[in-house]
């Protein structure tokens, strides 16, 4: 017969499921993120999500991280190992526990009490935030070391990561961490050694990647050759505005805080005109502001990518939480008729492999392309081997369609109609040779009409590359499990 030890390292031995949970404004998340960076770099598949309220401070912030040394494509639902650094934790998680899991608590601070058979770890963290003169965030980093013993990782690399996280702030900083991290190991190791098993095969030479699904589309935007990104902050796409704008000048992509959605739309179409491959980002209530300027780009036949990444509506509706009620949405926005292509990412790598092409798919077409997403992939963060990310990378080609910058003689008309309803494109700037680009109906040359004859060519002239783009570049939807 299995002793409760032996079935909590069965439970635990090819996947895990670890959780930290307390105040806001308590370091939940700068945890969270180190527990995934830690398993990350040992070679565990990782997937992590956050839970947070709308606030600054208060409320109540989770973090919840599945590894295993297989492939993980989604949070596994219940719980290992669960961390509390407030009663509250253990009010909201303790029917998501498993037989036999951990619970890491403070009994100056409450007493857990439940029928389930867990193993109690009892941690005195604010008797050694008094015996270090530790302020009372730095609980979270005593519950950092605490979770890496259990878990069976070596300080070492404990270590190793919070020199990193902390360097720029100075080794007085960096050692006052690895103080309160050790501390927090080392009570383990002493006292709950029976517990102690490293669960997983851990394979360091395994060469991976840390992502959350807004850095999956920032690095499909690098690689799709964005030129320029506008955006004004919005939960939860807001992290791809300072990732693009911290990688910039690797990049020289123009990245630009604009003052509301609006400009941004507008100054994307404006770089798209003049030849620059562009993008824009917002969630729900700032895509409403960019409806106008999509049936813009959609009768000037301006490409445009626009990354919306849902929350739960309407108007402001639950700012960080998730939710996917804007798919018709997205299929359906700006008035009048006109195509345009809306892509759905599942997982990380979609993400990066869809931005890159939705930005092709845009200058083949002529038209904006819309990559989806939700709170959920936005902010999760989840493995890819650096293998597929150089897959994905080796294997692109930029593909600029009918884009020219010369004409070979003779009138040049934008708007020419064509078999496929894709006309050449000329980017401004060749000598003699202009055109209107604007919001009204038109001539093939650009010229503002009235006419229905010519509004009625046009519109199909429009739609017909809906079905060009079906008979070419159309993928189906890839299904998982029983259609039945």
């Amino acid at each position: 017969m299995k002793t409760e030890t032996e079935s909590f390292r069965n439970n635990l031995f090819m996947k895990s499921t670890w959780m930290i949970g307390g105040e806001a404004g308590f370091g939940i998340m700068t945890t969270g993120i180190l527990m995934a960076k830690i398993a990350n770099r040992l070679g565990y598949s990782v997937f992590d999500y956050i839970e947070y309220p709308s606030l600054i401070r208060g409320g109540h912030n989770s973090y919840k991280l599945t590894l295993s040394d297989e492939k993980v494509y989604c949070l596994q639902e219940n719980i290992n190992i669960l961390v509390c650094l407030n009663e509250e934790t253990w009010k909201f998680h303790q029917t998501q526990l498993e037989d036999n899991a951990v619970v890491v608590f403070d009994s100056e601070i409450f007493k857990p009490q439940s029928s389930k058979k867990l193993q109690m770890l009892d941690i005195p963290t604010g008797k050694m935030l008094k015996e270090l003169n530790g302020q009372v965030v730095m609980k979270n980093t005593i519950a950092l070391g605490a979770s890496c013993a259990l878990l069976g990782i070596n300080f070492q690399d404990v270590n190793m990561l919070l020199s990193e996280t902390f360097e720029k702030k100075g080794k007085e900083v960096v050692d006052y961490n690895r103080q309160f991290a050790k501390r927090g190991y080392d009570y383990v190791i002493d006292r709950y050694k029976a517990l102690i098993q490293p669960v997983l095969s851990q394979n360091k030479n395994n060469k991976q990647l840390l992502l959350t699904g807004n850095e999956a589309f920032a690095l499909g935007a690098v690689i799709g050759d964005c030129r320029f990104y506008a955006a004004y902050p919005m939960t939860p796409s807001s992290s791809v505005l300072t990732v693009l704008a911290d990688w910039q000048r690797k990049t020289q992509m123009v990245v630009r805080h604009s003052e509301d959605e609006i400009a941004v739309v507008s100054s994307a179409l404006g770089a798209s005109f003049a030849g620059a491959r562009s993008a824009v980002g917002s969630s729900g209530g700032g895509f409403a502001l960019m409806v106008e300027s999509l049936s813009f780009s959609g009768i000037a036949e301006i490409p445009l990518v626009v990354f919306l990444s849902q929350r739960p509506g309407p108007a402001t509706g639950m700012p960080t939480w998730t939710e996917q009620g804007d798919l018709l949405f997205a299929v359906n926005a700006g008035h009048g008729e006109f195509p345009k292509i809306v892509l759905a990412a599942g997982d990380i790598e979609e993400m990066i492999f869809l931005t890159a092409k939705a930005f092709n798919l845009a200058e083949i077409y002529q038209l904006p392309v819309i990559v989806m997403s939700d709170m959920y992939l936005s902010e999760s963060h989840a493995t890819i081997t650096q293998s597929i990310l150089d897959n994905i990378k080796n294997n692109y080609k930029v593909n600029r369609g009918k884009t020219i910058d010369f004409v070979n003689e003779g009138k040049y008309s934008r708007y020419q109609i064509t078999e496929d309803g894709i006309s050449p494109r000329l980017i401004p700037g060749l000598k003699d040779y202009y055109y209107q680009a604007n919001s009204y109906e038109h001539l093939q040359d650009g010229h503002t009409t009235e006419d229905s004859n010519e509004r009625i060519a046009q519109v199909k002239k429009r739609t017909v590359k809906i079905n060009t783009y079906l008979k070419n570049d159309f993928s189906t939807p890839l299904v998982y499990g029983n259609l039945e």
